[in-house]
């Protein structure tokens, strides 16, 4: 991996407001006018299970009010039913973004937690990236491709018990900062998400058993000190996949990760947080 330095960039309130204006303008562009084929489809279950995965809903984060936290379960609990049971058919692509639509208070979206500029502020709808981190975890343990993802430029809280490697989720901000999932394979697959009393749970399925099995792993995972006083972190994401027999296949990249560090990287072990956002 190259070295690349990064340096926390401020830009006006102005140019944020409009850049996300045009950006916006763009997204909206392209749904309507791509010929890209976005499902919308909802059926039963599908029979087979392919990857689940689960994240607690509720964590203490230093100079963060739990009330935060609790409005994220409100509106993770409005957005799930909008991509429960969606099923992907082949050719077909899962928008994050088109599906659960502009997550306003009219709605009944509440203000949660969201990270901007390597810090955190409340907004409505905040916490439903714990959401898209899930999907896009899921997903990589699927032959599903995911055909956009963004990642954070800023690594805000120090890892503790961390048991996924670093950057292996993905942000989410209405409506240009989407996850997109395309399928291309010849089966069907389906999401099955739930917010139970301590978890947010999700599940591919599909009309076909488990073919393949994937092992997420980080490579070349670095901490650099830069010229301008901080620190960044890097690393690749790839994945290792099995058939049923353990034969390893293919050792495939994933994403690449970048993003600049608000904390001292050698916290002791008592003062390192966790987030699942």
């Amino acid at each position: 991996m190259q070295k690349i330095t990064y340096k926390p960039i401020n830009r006006s309130k102005l140019r944020l407001k409009l850049g996300r204006k045009y950006y916006s303008l763009i997204r909206y562009m392209f749904w309507i006018f791509s010929g890209a084929k976005f499902t919308k489809r909802k059926e039963e279950e599908l029979p087979y299970d392919i990857y689940s995965h689960q994240t607690p809903l509720l964590r203490k984060l230093r100079g963060v009010d739990m009330y935060l936290q609790y409005n994220k379960v409100v509106n993770l609990k409005i957005a799930t039913p909008k991509v429960n049971k969606i099923t992907i058919y082949p050719g077909e692509i899962f928008s994050y973004w088109k599906l659960i639509g502009n997550p306003t208070k009219n709605k009944g979206y509440l203000e949660g937690m969201v990270l901007e500029n390597g810090s955190f502020r409340s907004e409505t709808g905040g916490g439903l990236c714990q959401l898209s981190n899930l999907i896009f975890w899921i997903t990589i343990h699927t032959p599903l491709t995911v055909i956009e993802r963004h990642r954070h430029n800023y690594d805000v809280f120090p890892d503790s018990s961390r048991t996924q490697p670093f950057g292996s989720g993905a942000t989410c901000f209405y409506n240009y900062g989407d996850l997109m999932i395309k399928n291309n394979t010849n089966d069907i697959f389906q999401l099955v998400v739930e917010v139970t009393e301590t978890d947010l749970k999700a599940t591919w399925k599909s009309n076909k058993g488990i073919q393949y099995k994937y092992e997420v792993y980080e490579k070349e995972h670095t901490i650099q000190s830069e010229y301008w006083g901080g620190y960044t972190r890097h690393n690749l994401i790839y994945r290792k996949v099995y058939d049923l027999n353990d034969v390893i296949l293919d050792d495939e990249f994933v994403v690449e990760n970048h993003a600049i560090m608000m904390y001292e990287p050698l916290l002791p072990e008592n003062k390192q947080e966790e987030c699942n956002i």
